[in-house]
């Protein structure tokens, strides 16, 4: 499975982006894609994750109510909107899938199988 993320950008506080990731190769069934993020000199953290048969999300709580994670079946593309931007989300997202992740272990970078390469997101206060 190849991911490949893309919109991040430069971005004022309060302004908002749309990070896309786009998954190719093998599919498989019962995956779940996630967002994660890592700041300088920080460890990477959990954003959001969707599981893409039913649509169970999950988010941290520094990013609810900011961010929406969707995901585009047709596209095999996986989305976040990130709105309200602060200068603390800034940083490099990763997209990433795991396969039968239960709503526990959503939020769990090792749980994760693949990943894409990271798209920067700065926020300038």
């Amino acid at each position: 499975v190849q991911l490949q993320a893309s919109g991040g950008g430069l971005v004022q506080s309060g302004g908002s982006l749309r990070l896309s990731c786009a998954a190719s190769g093998h599919t498989f069934s019962d995956k779940v894609m996630g967002w994660f993020r890592q700041a300088p000199g920080k460890k990477r953290e959990f954003v959001a994750a969707i599981r893409w048969s039913g649509g169970t999300t999950a988010y941290a709580d520094s990013v609810k109510g900011r961010f929406t994670i969707s995901k585009d079946h047709a596209k095999n593309t996986v989305y976040l909107q990130l709105s309200s931007l602060k200068p603390e989300d800034t940083a490099v997202y990763f997209c990433a899938a795991g396969q039968r992740l239960i709503l526990s272990t959503m939020r769990l970078e090792a749980k994760y199988t693949y990943w894409g390469q990271g798209t920067q997101v700065t926020v300038s206060s």
